[in-house]
């Protein structure tokens, strides 16, 4: 998987897509009104118009607007982005960000969230991940 799908991406930017893979199209005036503090108009068209020309966004004309979708399928930008925080943050180590997500939330996870974890792991025991 390349680097796209949300990475170098401005803080802004990252809310634009955010909203964007939300909806799963949407127009400028979509945008904003689902952003919290958004910019102007002008703004959030600019800001679209610089993800089209960085590839992470294509665009029809339906009627009187444009109307955005991301060139990235959520999934393909979901494990892009935990790339990007493994290598970062967790020395590439799964156990690290796992060890850090448990810490965080282990005790707010439900009996079934933990059986689904642990199953998960048998399954990739199994299967020699």
């Amino acid at each position: 998987m390349s680097e796209r799908g949300t990475g170098g991406l401005s803080r802004r930017e990252r809310q634009i897509m955010d909203v964007i893979y939300r909806l799963g199209e949407a127009s400028v005036a979509d945008v904003r009104s689902e952003m919290r503090d958004a910019p102007s108009y002008s703004t959030v068209r600019a800001q679209m118009s610089v993800l089209t020309k960085k590839g992470e966004l294509t665009h029809t004309i339906v009627g009187p607007r444009y109307v955005y979708k991301p060139t990235t399928s959520k999934n393909e930008a979901r494990t892009s982005a935990l790339e990007r925080v493994l290598r970062t943050f967790f020395d590439g180590s799964p156990t690290k960000a796992m060890t850090a997500l448990l810490d965080i939330s282990a005790a707010d996870m439900s009996d079934e969230e933990l059986s689904r974890l642990e199953d998960l792991l048998r399954d990739a025991r199994r299967e020699g991940r």
